[in-house]
């Protein structure tokens, strides 16, 4: 009887205009048909503004916007991917990313995933966009992985100046 015990991780491609979002699967709770938000006026032009899902107002923002990969989004054929946050807040349980298509769901291994390096320069001051931790390589694609800490303060402070 074998006792390997496998690192693989479950993890989702999310195409973004522009770009690829790398997640782990576990911090998708639904993908839903794109449709168009109620606004928040005067709020970044990555805060697309709020949906209701299962009881829930959920801010949408455009990561691609976030990251600087495009500076404006189709809408034909689009998604939204309701994602969890992390960090433990009840008022910002989920929020929701704009998708080009459906994400699409990969194994990912310590030997597939290899951090693009060559966004590093000698001196390291070129830092990586706000919003992003890392960008990386799985198998042949390139992708970003998501900072969901950094997206979660931006969403509760554009909240906080919502209700202020």
């Amino acid at each position: 009887m074998s006792t390997a015990v496998s690192s693989d991780i479950r993890g989702v491609l999310i195409n973004v205009t522009g770009s690829r979002a790398l997640l782990p699967n576990a911090t998708v709770a639904e993908v839903i048909t794109y449709s168009p938000p109620d606004a928040l006026p005067d709020s970044p032009d990555w805060m697309l503004g709020y949906i209701r899902w299962r009881g829930w107002r959920l801010p949408v923002v455009s990561y691609a916007r976030m990251i600087g990969s495009a500076s404006a989004e189709g809408e034909f054929g689009a998604k939204v991917v309701v994602l969890k946050f992390l960090g433990g807040n009840p008022r910002y349980s989920y929020f929701a990313m704009l998708a080009q298509g459906f994400p699409r769901l990969v194994t990912v291994s310590e030997q597939a995933l290899i951090e693009d390096v060559s966004v590093l320069d000698d001196d390291d001051s070129t830092p990586l966009p706000e919003g992003v931790l890392m960008k990386v390589y799985l198998n042949d694609d390139a992708a970003v992985i998501p900072d969901l800490a950094a997206i979660e303060q931006k969403v509760a402070a554009l909240a906080k100046l919502q209700v202020a």
